[in-house]
């Protein structure tokens, strides 16, 4: 795909959370200037956008940590502001002071910008306009929430989904080109590990969705009816994690071959990868999963007939990645027979 194809794709698969964000702005700063007579509300809607400038699954709990890292910031700022005024040694000691005391609060990324930002601000400007932030942020905080929990909130099915297919396509590509690799001779091979990355990413954006996906359904109450729907698909994700890394394994135990025993297996990777092909548009559908069940069974080839361990080790590694694939493609219709992990 060119560099233009794949910007496309990025707005085509991001328009909507960022029409969200953008209405969710301009209604944080005219419902706060409503609310505030006293001072222009510029940190709501900038507590709105930040809270919601997350994957799916994560802008209630972005919300929260937004809101603990300010008010942790403006207590520690105004401490600091009191004992050491408007100096250089006030900022750098509430600047510390916040991020510790946001380590303390669980160590994430945005509460520990949110509450060092926070300090700054309250050293600098006083007390008055560290609460001020606090207002400002609870009121973009509470806009972020109605957007992402009552107005548009998130499937845990769809966040499952959505995430399975990206990582099947990235998973089919790096095979499709593992098995051409094989089979090429003089093939400069320290080009071919850039082509792994991308997967790398996915595959944790896939361990990542899990974990959001089962954030959703505990807390959401209207979708309790589905839970099944929603563990089976909890369960689908976690055998694709599998999947992907014993992939991976199979891929750099392959590479790390000879030519001549790389050749012997590509035939199995590109039957693979053809299997792989079959999930990629329609992951969940019952139809779909049996052809590849049944596709699977047939990739396994004899072992090598080869005194080489290396090459005895890519032939077990192979087949895990077919046991693994057969574990996915069957598991919502047989989950306790499928490998755990």
């Amino acid at each position: 795909m060119s560099r233009a194809g794949e910007a496309w794709g990025r707005v085509r698969g991001n328009w909507w959370p960022v029409l969200q964000q953008a209405v969710a702005a301009a209604v944080s700063w005219w419902a706060a200037g409503l609310a505030f007579d006293h001072h222009l509300p510029v940190f709501a809607p900038i507590a709105t956008l930040v809270a919601l400038n997350t994957p799916l699954g994560g802008r209630g709990t972005n919300a929260v940590r937004v809101v603990s890292g300010v008010i942790v910031g403006v207590v520690v700022g105004h401490a600091a502001f009191r004992l050491l005024g408007h100096g250089a040694p006030a900022i750098g000691t509430a600047v510390l002071a916040a991020l510790l005391a946001a380590l303390l609060l669980g160590g994430e990324r945005i509460t520990m910008a949110q509450a060092a930002v926070s300090a700054v601000v309250s050293v600098v400007a006083g007390q008055q306009a560290g609460l001020v932030r606090v207002e400002d942020a609870l009121f973009g905080a509470a806009v972020a929430l109605v957007f992402s929990q009552v107005l548009f909130p998130a499937h845990p099915v769809t966040l499952l989904v959505r995430a399975q297919t990206k990582a099947l396509r990235a998973l089919g590509d790096v095979l499709d080109v593992t098995a051409r690799t094989l089979r090429s001779k003089n093939e400069r091979i320290d080009r071919f590990w850039d082509d792994l990355r991308p997967l790398y990413s996915l595959l944790d954006d896939l361990a990542e969705s899990r974990e959001r996906a089962t954030a959703v359904a505990r807390l959401t109450r209207y979708r309790r009816g589905n839970t099944e729907a929603v563990r089976r698909e909890i369960a689908s994700a976690r055998h694709l994690n599998l999947l992907g890394n014993s992939c991976l394994t199979l891929i750099r135990g392959a590479m790390a071959l000879d030519e001549g025993h790389r050749a012997a297996f590509a035939p199995g990777v590109e039957a693979l990868t053809r299997t792989v092909g079959l999930l990629v548009d329609e992951p969940r559908t019952e139809a779909v999963r049996g052809r590849a069940t049944r596709a699977a069974e047939h990739i396994i080839p004899n072992a090598p007939d080869t005194t080489s361990p290396q090459a005895t080790a890519v032939w077990q590694n192979l087949r895990l990645a077919v046991g693994d694939l057969t574990a996915f493609a069957s598991a919502e219709r047989n989950p306790p027979g499928a490998r755990q992990g």
